[in-house]
């Protein structure tokens, strides 16, 4: 089975990601919520979760199952989205309208995600 090459582009995007969070980890743990306990765990395993559902997405037999691994994830990192919106702190210096805007923006991933899903 052929993979279409966007696919590539949005494990790319995961990999690279998950990569950032081991290379810049202060800009990760800076979002976490305080109430979640142990962020430098939390940080490593949502990095190697992403290296590892991206290069999944890549390997058709495994692309459909990391798909839905990376909705679940997306999900999961929600909480530091809001939390990025609320706190000035947490703002990595983008102004309050652009932290509004990765709200929306974030299902907008879901969705993509999930057109993902149904490859294998």
């Amino acid at each position: 089975m052929t993979l279409p090459w966007h696919l590539y582009l949005f494990a790319a995007l995961f990999f690279g990601a998950g990569i950032n969070h081991f290379r810049s980890p202060k800009v990760y743990l800076k979002i976490i919520p305080p109430f979640f306990k142990n962020p430098v765990l939390l940080n490593k395993i949502s990095g190697a979760a992403e290296i590892i559902l991206g290069i999944f997405l890549c390997i058709p037999k495994f692309s459909g199952y990391a798909a839905w691994g990376i909705v679940l994830l997306l999900i999961a990192v929600f909480p530091a989205n809001i939390y990025m919106y609320q706190k000035e702190s947490a703002s990595l210096g983008l102004t309050k309208w652009v932290r509004f805007i990765r709200l929306p923006l974030q299902f907008l991933l879901i969705f993509w995600t999930y057109q993902y899903t149904t490859i294998n």
